[in-house]
């Protein structure tokens, strides 16, 4: 069966930028859509010509890309032709291929925000189009507050893409600006633009997330029809977001009937990296990724129960509803003191260790587990420091190198400028081998800003440790997060760290002690451990 072309379009470089807190550089800009490039989408929306100095850079020096790069800007304004809108010139002149603009279809909005007469606003509409397809480009529809404007007035919001539509635009792009439309009504207004005499094949969707429906409205109105979808990277955009790119892309090409259905631009190989572009973006971003997250999230694959572990050992589908390989995710089974021997020895497996049933060593880790989580500890979110509790009781943990002391110093001086600040600096010795060694690191990084006592006792850690040095320079902390395990002056202070390496692994690790410098030395001691662990044997290292 021949399946029909959907076009995926991303606006993660336009509306995603519209998300509070976040602003693209342009090298970050050049960086994702290189990102969405590979991934394989069909349209990347790189921003506004001339609405910012980062955009117009961007459009200045555009990425090279098989994605159509596509300007956005605004229909025309009254009083004026479209050839001499100076706004319109701006888009024209980024010179893109494609071009979408963005136009009122609510009448509400027609004469209360732009204040002009319904019919100038459609002149508006059908005058812009025209004049971009005589300029060559491919014009997309932006009709904005549309599902709104069909409810209050379905004649006028209906003769506003007809207008676009006759004009030449390509795709007619249906928005539900507010994000209050829900799914059943975003299925019968696109049946009705259809039977309009706007095909489907010429209709795109554009949803926002405010009741939770981006996704389901999204789909909802392609069972209606429509042949484009919008969206963007880990749901980027105003309020609530927009519809995410990296659920709606794997449940297109995973779950039918749009994965029989439907051809996209992007292949299996692609989709096997989904999980990596999201976690790109939220590091270009500085933020956490969502553990939750359908599909790409580190819990997406979690398995903590007993019951569920041990059904997922004979046969992963019984509680995963697509392999997690299949978008570069991967299986966890979460340590805790809830856990049992079915958990431990799914978990022992994933980490290439094979415990029969019945071997004392499980009972042992179950119950320094136990103990240990009455200490503090959290197993269930760091994965990485159960690993080597795991290997020390199977005594199959090496031994790379031996802490013998460390400290940290925060002193508060006045700096060149009269002014108080913070300066942490750490000195650590470890000893490999029969050699001792000595590192000290400041809190100060290059821009001359101090990042704390934290900062400066991972940097001596990690600054020489000597025939494994090359095996931990890709290292890097990427979370930091600080929890107090009970309250009172003996209160117990509970560190979880989150690094990555080069290779896009991602690793958490805990400490536990009343003092914070304490408690985070110890998880970043299993965070260099782990790392060691997994690549020292690989590359003929060996261990002391």
């Amino acid at each position: 069966m021949t399946r029909e072309p959907l076009s995926i379009f991303d606006t993660t470089l336009r509306d995603g930028q519209q998300t509070q807190g976040v602003q693209f550089s342009t090298p970050e800009k050049h960086q994702i859509a290189r990102m969405l490039d590979e991934l394989g989408v069909d349209y990347i929306e790189g921003g506004w010509p001339g609405a910012n100095p980062t955009d117009s850079e961007f459009f200045d020096h555009p990425p090279r890309t098989r994605a159509r790069f596509t300007a956005f800007g605004m229909t025309k304004r009254s009083g004026r032709s479209a050839e001499n809108d100076e706004v319109l010139a701006g888009v024209l002149n980024a010179g893109t291929d494609s071009v979408c603009l963005v136009g009122k279809t609510h009448d509400f909005h027609v004469e209360t925000a732009l204040g002009i007469a319904l019919a100038d606003n459609v002149a508006n509409i059908r005058d812009s189009f025209a004049h971009l397809v005589a300029q060559g480009r491919e014009a997309l529809f932006d009709a904005e507050h549309f599902f709104d404007g069909y409810k209050a007035n379905p004649e006028y919001a209906l003769e506003c893409l007809h207008a676009a539509h006759d004009a030449g635009a390509r795709w007619i792009v249906l928005c539900d600006t507010n994000g209050g439309t829900l799914p059943h009504e975003i299925a019968e207004i696109t049946t009705a633009v259809i039977a309009s005499g706007i095909p489907g094949s010429h209709l795109g969707i554009h949803t926002h997330d405010d009741t939770g429906n981006a996704i389901a409205n999204t789909l909802a109105a392609v069972d209606a029809g429509a042949r484009q979808v919008q969206g963007t990277l880990n749901g980027l955009g105003e309020r609530c977001g927009n519809a995410n790119l990296t659920t709606l892309i794997p449940t297109l090409l995973l779950k039918e009937p749009y994965a029989s259905r439907y051809a996209t631009g992007i292949t299996r190989e692609a989709l096997a990296g989904l999980t990596q572009v999201s976690r790109m973006l939220d590091d270009i971003l500085n933020r956490v990724p969502l553990r939750s997250a359908p599909y790409v999230g580190a819990s997406a694959f979690a398995h903590k129960a007993g019951l569920h572990a041990s059904a997922i050992v004979k046969n992963p589908t019984t509680y995963e509803h697509v392999p997690p390989e299949t978008v570069g995710n991967a299986r966890i089974v979460p340590m805790s003191n809830q856990a049992g021997q079915s958990n431990l020895r799914a978990r022992l497996a994933d980490m290439g260790l094979s415990v029969e049933k019945g071997d004392p060593a499980l009972g042992r880790i179950l119950e320094v587990i136990k103990e240990r989580e009455a200490l503090g500890y959290s197993y269930d979110t760091a994965q990485a420091s159960f690993e080597l509790l795991a290997r020390r009781e199977l005594g199959q943990l090496p031994s790379f190198f031996e802490v013998k002391r460390y400290k940290v110093t925060v002193e508060r001086r006045k700096n060149k400028y009269d002014r108080m600040v913070s300066l942490s600096e750490a000195v650590v010795v470890v000893k490999i081998g029969d050699e001792k060694k000595l590192s000290v690191s400041e809190s100060m990084d290059e821009t001359g800003q101090d990042r704390g006592p934290v900062n400066a006792l991972a940097r001596a850690l990690a600054k020489d440790l000597g025939p494994y040095q090359a095996l931990i320079d890709d290292v890097r902390l990427v979370d930091f997060k600080v929890r107090i395990t009970d309250g009172g002056t003996e209160a117990v202070t509970r560190v979880v760290i989150d690094s990555e390496d080069s290779q896009g692994r991602r690793w958490a690790t805990v400490g536990v002690s009343p003092n914070i410098v304490d408690a985070s030395f110890e998880a970043l001691l299993d965070a260099i451990n782990w790392k060691l662990i997994r690549d020292a044997n690989r590359n003929g290292e060996s261990n002391t």
